[in-house]
């Protein structure tokens, strides 16, 4: 059996600076339910981080929302000083409760969860920083500044958006060099087909979280059972497969608790979709998507 390698998913350079695997690992279910304290299994969340690396898994999303802060204080338990491994995270949310989210764009908060971030990850630098959202209270002008000033302080290398529309990157291209986007994409949501499109144009980073998701595409007998079945592969494994094959700015981020699970998405690595398959699952993932 091959070793299990993300490194086989290809690479993208991060503003054309930073070089990094296109698999990565989204760090949110590392927490406890509903996104909030402690994980019920903290060495089994240990575990799984360290493994990453092992897995050639060489890139991180997080938040300073994620637990609050307890994301990224696994992250620093069981990686750091980071060899070789990039940690973006975001800011921008606040926290109240499990599965409790609102956006707090105000400057002064932005600036302090940045420089918060630093310290819960122990670096000097954050290597990707993101506008968890655009806060609809305050003008975006002001969060666009607050983003300019963390590069120009060197507080963070590189910056990104989350959750945004075409004329929202072209807003805040205005202000600083836009490097990702982080926006909800799988199968059978296509809601930011545009945005896909337009960071690959621009050779923008796309984040997709949820990657992972298929939907009724999913169902015994379904076309994603049967390329599954064909595959010796879970749905899910085909669905990353073909979000892989979707752009080569894809970064997707399955995230999970799991050391099991994570071997299991990154074997996804390992299957080559035929243009044929790709074609087949896009028309009926668009279908799935108009009808709902």
């Amino acid at each position: 059996m091959p070793a299990l390698n993300a490194a086989k998913s290809g690479t993208f350079k991060i503003d054309g600076d930073i070089e990094v695997n296109r698999l990565g690992f989204g760090a949110m279910r590392i927490t406890g339910e509903g996104i909030w304290g402690d994980p019920a299994d903290h060495d089994e969340s240990i575990r799984t981080l360290k493994r990453l690396p092992e897995l050639g898994v060489n890139f991180i999303d997080t938040a300073d929302s994620y637990g609050p802060d307890v994301s990224e204080l696994l992250i620093r338990e069981a990686l750091h000083p980071y060899s070789k491994m990039i940690v973006a995270t975001k800011g921008g949310l606040t926290r109240h409760g499990p599965d409790i989210w609102l956006p707090l764009g105000r400057p002064e908060y932005l600036i302090q969860q940045a420089h918060k971030s630093l310290r819960n990850l122990g670096v000097e630098q954050i290597d990707l920083w993101q506008l968890h959202r655009i806060d609809p209270k305050v003008p975006a002008k002001e969060q666009f500044d607050t983003v300019k000033s963390l590069l120009d302080a060197k507080i963070i290398r590189h910056a990104g958006l989350s959750e945004v529309s075409v004329a929202d990157i072209e807003a805040a291209s205005k202000h600083f060099k836009v490097a990702t986007v982080q926006n909800r994409y799988n199968l059978v949501d296509r809601t930011s087909e545009d945005v896909l499109d337009y960071c690959e144009k621009h050779k923008i980073g796309f984040i997709p979280w949820y990657p992972l998701a298929a939907g009724d595409l999913a169902k015994p007998g379904s076309l994603l059972d049967t390329i599954a079945k064909k595959y010796n592969a879970a749905p899910s494994q085909i669905a990353l497969a073909w979000v892989l094959k979707r752009s080569p700015v894809m970064l997707p981020i399955p995230g999970t608790s799991k050391v099991k699970h994570l071997e299991e998405n990154v074997a996804a690595v390992d299957i080559a979709l035929s243009d044929e398959e790709f074609k087949a699952l896009d028309g009926e993932g668009k279908k799935l998507f108009r009808a709902a």
